[in-house]
């Protein structure tokens, strides 16, 4: 009689979690991780500590991606109905049932519990209880997003501004009860980042310009055309660009700074180039490579800065 064998569920596991990974793009962490590590070493300097320590930038990290975590899950989970009429995303994990909807509740709910418990530990490790105090609000606004393209076509707005809440949460994790919750630098910098991914999300969303008319949902493309979302994208990195700027002679920046300000314009610049109204096929070099250097570059200089002098 043959023996049966009992399957090593840990492979099983391990591709799921892989799957979902990738599902909710994991690795575009990248694009707010830069700029709340500014703010992080920001806020450092704001109450005298030239280095923040690796429990406060550990648990900015930990809130972080589990906040983003969250929102993307959610993002997935109630796009399902709208991912499976475009031929973009018809075959996402999602959709296909690779990642049954269970087990995105789960995540989610696993991920708003890590992203709570890491709030309530800057109170009960550093005393600091705005970040607990914040959290569902977050969380509510994070989740948000996911619902905005069906009223609205300032969605894209919505999703800078959740990104851009990673450097103003980072200082807000830190900064009180020593200091202010918000100053002017910070808030330039948050305003950065919420253009700044608001003008790529416009240059992404040209590629679903007719399958969101077609189901009704709305988005810069959608309602001013291809034409017309080039040129609200370019007026976001103009905004960006200006508020970087700000932020240069408000902290005052020094020359690592400046050199990754001016890198930072280039790239915008460049990524504007590589769409047009007649060739949107460059978009994904656009959005995934050319961001993903401009938060690199610019964070990583601008943290050095902060460092240095």
């Amino acid at each position: 009689m043959a023996t049966a064998r009992l399957e090593n569920p840990a492979p099983r596991i391990g591709k799921r979690l892989a799957t979902f990974l990738d599902l909710i793009k994991f690795a575009h962490s990248i694009f707010a991780l830069p700029f709340a590590l500014i703010a992080t070493f920001m806020a450092a300097r704001a109450i005298g500590l030239t280095w923040p320590g690796g429990l406060r930038m550990g648990l900015i990290l930990l809130c972080m991606v589990a906040a983003r975590t969250f929102a993307m899950t959610v993002n997935r989970l109630v796009d399902r109905k709208f991912d499976v009429l475009n031929p973009r995303t018809a075959g996402r994990p999602s959709v296909t049932g690779a990642i049954s909807p269970r087990f995105m509740g789960g995540a989610m709910v696993v991920a708003a519990g890590v992203f709570i418990a890491g709030t309530a530990l800057f109170w009960w490790l550093l005393g600091n209880p705005w970040p607990l105090l914040l959290a569902l609000p977050v969380l509510a606004w994070l989740g948000g997003y996911s619902f905005t393209k069906r009223f609205t076509w300032l969605c894209h707005f919505w999703l800078g501004a959740s990104l851009g809440l990673a450097p103003v949460a980072a200082w807000i994790a830190i900064v009180p009860p020593h200091g202010p919750l918000l100053t002017l630098p910070i808030i330039l910098l948050g305003t950065g980042v919420l253009f700044w991914v608001g003008g790529f999300d416009i240059l992404y969303a040209l590629q679903d310009e007719q399958i969101d008319r077609a189901a009704g949902l709305s988005s810069v493309p959608a309602k001013l055309g291809r034409r017309g979302a080039l040129w609200l994208s370019r007026l976001c990195h103009l905004l960006t660009i200006g508020a970087f700027l700000a932020l240069g002679l408000a902290v005052p920046f020094h020359q690592l700074y400046w050199i990754g300000f001016v890198l930072c314009t280039v790239l915008l610049v460049i990524e504007q180039s590589l769409v047009t109204p007649r060739d949107i096929s460059r978009v994904n070099l656009a959005f995934m490579t050319v961001n993903g250097l401009v938060g690199l570059i610019f964070g990583a200089l601008a943290v050095l800065d902060l460092l240095i002098y």
